[in-house]
C-alpha cells in the first residue's frame, strides 16, 4: 500500500483521527500507535457516564512526561481538572526522543485512585517501563493532589501484570487493563476493595481476552466507518 492510501484518514470520533494504516495495524500482529490507544480511551470515556474518571490520551501524557520544566505544567494541565478526579489513568511510552513521533516501543500504565491516593504502574513486560512511569508519576504528582510536594501518597509496581507473551501486545494489555479498571471502578463492591482493582485485572486480562480486543477494536472502527 502507497503512503497517500496509508495515510488515507477513515474515520474522524470524537478528537481522534484514523487513518487507513491503523486497520492494517490491528489487522495482524503489530505494536498499537498512540492513534488507536486514544480512539479505545474516547470509546471507554464516551460510554461511561463517571465524570470522576480521566483516561488522558497518549499524547498528553508524554508531553506531561518530557516537559522540560513541570512549573510550566499548570497551565497545560488545568483544562484536565485533575482535582476533580477520582480515577486517572496514563498511558506510558519509553520513547525518550521528544523530536519522534510516535516513537517508542513498549506501553504500559499509569493509574491514580484518589480515594485511596495511590498511584499505580501495570507493565506487561517486567517493568520495562518503571523508568518512565515513574519519571510521569513525578511530573503529576505534585498537580494530581493539589500539592507540590511528593511523599504522602502511595506508589506501587504492581507485580501481579498479566505479562504479554510476545513483542507487540503491550498496547493492548494497556487497553484491557482500562476497561477492566474503569469497569472495577463502576461497580457497586469496588469502593470497599482492599485490593483495589488488582485481582479483577489479573482475572480478565488474559491472553485470549488481548486477543479478542484486538478484534473488537477493528470491529468498532468498521463499524462507526459503515454509519458515517
Amino acid at each position: 500500500m502507497g503512503k497517500s492510501a496509508a495515510d488515507e484518514m477513515i474515520l474522524s470520533y470524537n478528537d481522534v483521527v484514523l487513518r487507513r494504516s491503523d486497520l492494517e495495524i490491528l489487522s495482524g500482529p503489530y505494536f498499537l500507535n498512540d492513534r488507536i490507544i486514544e480512539f479505545y480511551f474516547s470509546i471507554l470515556s464516551s460510554s461511561r457516564p463517571s465524570q470522576d474518571i480521566l483516561l488522558v490520551s497518549p499524547s498528553i501524557a508524554f508531553w506531561i512526561t518530557n516537559c522540560p520544566d513541570v512549573n510550566d505544567l499548570k497551565d497545560f494541565l488545568e483544562p484536565l481538572k485533575l482535582l476533580d478526579k477520582n480515577l486517572v489513568v496514563f498511558p506510558v511510552n519509553n520513547n525518550d526522543d521528544v523530536s519522534l513521533a510516535e516513537g517508542g516501543s513498549h506501553w504500559s500504565l499509569l493509574a491514580y485512585y484518589r480515594s485511596a491516593d495511590v498511584f499505580v504502574h501495570h507493565d506487561s513486560s517486567q517493568q520495562m517501563n518503571k523508568r518512565h512511569a515513574m519519571k510521569l508519576y513525578k511530573s503529576v504528582v505534585g498537580y494530581i493532589r493539589g500539592s507540590s510536594s511528593v511523599g504522602n501518597d502511595k506508589y506501587i509496581e504492581c507485580i501481579e501484570t498479566p505479562q504479554q507473551i510476545n513483542g507487540y501486545d503491550c498496547g493492548l494489555y494497556v487497553t484491557a487493563t482500562v476497561r477492566t479498571i474503569c469497569s472495577w471502578y463502576e461497580s457497586s463492591e469496588s469502593k470497599n476493595d482492599k485490593d483495589l482493582w488488582f485481582s479483577a485485572v489479573k482475572d480478565q486480562v488474559t491472553p485470549l481476552a488481548v486477543s479478542e480486543l484486538r478484534k473488537e477494536i477493528l470491529r468498532l472502527i468498521k463499524d462507526l466507518m459503515s454509519k458515517k
